[in-house]
């Protein structure tokens, strides 16, 4: 099955899904934002990456930034921060270089590496898309933390690659519905730009859309 393309998902909900499908819902759902330190000095850090125009050869590397992909399998699009090629006896063939190039994507994340796999699963849906559109494997990327200013190899298992998958299958079924989940309340709450949108404790029967008409209808 493809996905027509006004059915793509944004492959940065993945992360969002990873560490709330509440979160990820009212955000890609109910069209629900809100800005707080985290998300401001992350999108500052992505600045930097998003040269679309960037490009670099250092001997046998070659580097571009700010790469649009997708993937009609899995009804997908997003953005590489940035997207290597090295030269190697696998990979793709490059305009005007000699030999083959394999693509090595780099995500650039603010904080430093976490126990869950939300960033690894960005990263990995980006090289599904690239697998995809390169007709090329693509068995390793790496994560860039700003906190400790250095790369972390994300090899993409058979279980990394199945968990990507499922997940979005799940985001799709939800978009499709048009289901926001219920809150979990938890620890994780403290850290999300949406608490005080999400109202974690009130708004466990009832979506944030249907509370805010409510509220903008007594206050007319």
């Amino acid at each position: 099955m493809n996905y027509p393309e006004e059915a793509f998902l944004l492959l940065s909900g993945l992360q969002h899904f990873r560490f709330c499908r509440r979160q990820w819902a009212l955000i890609h759902i109910e069209q629900q934002w809100a800005e707080n330190f985290r998300t401001v000095d992350g999108e500052l850090m992505h600045r930097n990456a998003h040269d679309a125009g960037f490009q670099e050869s250092r001997g046998e590397l070659y580097v571009t930034r700010s790469v649009s992909v997708f993937s009609p399998t899995l009804g997908v699009s997003g953005q590489c921060d940035v997207l290597e090629y090295h030269r190697g006896d696998a990979g793709i063939p490059l305009r005007g270089k000699e030999g083959l190039w394999q693509p090595y994507p780099v995500e650039y994340k603010r904080g430093r590496p976490r126990e869950d796999t939300g960033d690894a699963l960005q990263l990995c849906g980006q090289a599904l898309c690239l697998e995809e559109m390169l007709c090329c494997p693509i068995p390793e990327g790496a994560l860039y933390y700003g906190e400790i200013r250095r790369r972390v190899a994300v090899p993409f298992t058979d279980e990394l690659r199945g968990e990507v998958r499922r997940m979005l299958e799940e985001m799709h079924e939800l978009y499709r519905r048009g289901h926001t989940p219920k809150a979990k309340p938890g620890k994780h709450c403290n850290a999300c730009s949406l608490k005080d949108l999400c109202l974690p404790k009130l708004m466990k029967a009832r979506s944030v859309a249907a509370y805010l008409k409510e509220a903008m209808e007594e206050n007319a």
